[in-house]
């Protein structure tokens, strides 16, 4: 499967990320297992999950998921066979949250027990903190480089003027940078990308690995009228519900028929081309939809399909 060098550092990415956000949350521990034994079997070796994961969940602190993609690890061995990527930043159950040098170590520490390694490949600041100073956030996580507890660096959530300052900090103090930044990113949802972002990422050669791929699973082709909105993310998906992204799924659809695949293959497939992005974020439930992934990740949509949807995405 073609791999792509994320940013400029040794980590090379397959064309699509698994986002682990599902792991004890909508999915349980078996149909877990199952997942990840697929997903590296066919080449799909990197997962991407956070600290916080599933924090939102009623009787959940965080690092649900983390210990699931743990026990799996426990139980198949061959750590050097997938990428793992987690994040620290966001609030936990227990209230801890932030890019303080005091909770970066602490968080890390979390973050290697529940996964039961001695090593992240990329650690991802989740969100940008104002209330630390950038000097004091990437000396923390240059520190967990050295000590070879985290391989990579990378962002969530911070724009262009945000992820240069860090840049800024890291050259001027000579730091390990951020390699990689997690914008979202899908057919319906471009601009927080686009633009000021991904010209830096070209400039100084991030890598940017976008999440919500499939827009909470409305780009899916599951979801085709209100009546059809049901489960854990109802509210995400009755929110894509206007006119015009219904005329960008209905662009999906047509598209997905035409080159004979799913349409989140096709909506996932869409993404990768697009330029800047090195891969795309996206979660599967079961393994006829991780199948879905698995087509998006070689699959080459026509110049046609992709024509049309560039338009449809650009114009609604």
């Amino acid at each position: 499967m073609e791999k792509r060098r994320l940013g400029r550092s040794d980590l090379l990415v397959p064309p699509v990320v698994f986002g682990g956000n599902v792991f004890g949350w909508t999915v349980d521990r078996a149909t877990s297992f199952d997942l990840l034994d697929r997903m590296v079997e066919q080449g799909l070796t990197m997962i991407d999950t956070a600290d916080v994961y599933s924090a939102w969940v009623e009787g959940h602190k965080g690092g649900e998921s983390e210990v699931l993609i743990g026990a799996w690890l426990a139980s198949r061995g061959g750590r050097d066979r997938v990428i793992l990527a987690t994040k620290c930043g966001m609030r936990m159950g227990d209230g801890n949250r932030g890019l303080s040098a005091r909770w970066i170590e602490q968080a890390v520490e979390h973050s290697l027990r529940r996964l039961g390694t001695d090593y992240i490949d990329l650690y991802q600041a989740h969100e940008p903190d104002p209330e630390v100073p950038l000097e004091e956030t990437m000396t923390a996580l240059a520190r967990l480089v050295q000590a070879g507890k985290v391989r990579v660096l990378g962002n969530s959530n911070f724009s262009a003027a945000q992820t240069e300052a860090a840049l800024a900090v890291s050259r001027d103090l000579g730091l390990p940078r951020f390699e990689s930044t997690q914008p979202e990113f899908n057919l319906i949802a471009r601009e927080g990308f686009e633009g000021p972002l991904a010209d830096l990422c070209r400039r100084e050669e991030i890598g940017a690995i976008s999440y919500f791929a499939l827009a909470a699973g409305f780009l899916s082709g599951k979801y085709r009228s209100e009546a059809d909105v049901s489960g854990a993310r109802a509210g995400r998906v009755a929110a894509c519900m206007t006119p015009r992204n219904m005329r960008i799924l209905q662009t999906l659809l047509e598209v997905a028929e035409a080159e004979g695949v799913p349409p989140a293959a096709a909506a996932i497939a869409w993404v990768r081309t697009q330029p800047g992005i090195t891969a795309p974020i996206a979660s599967a439930t079961s393994l006829a939809q991780l199948d879905a992934l698995i087509l998006a990740a070689r699959h080459r949509l026509s110049p046609e399909s992709l024509g049309r949807l560039n338009a449809a995405s650009l114009h609604g």
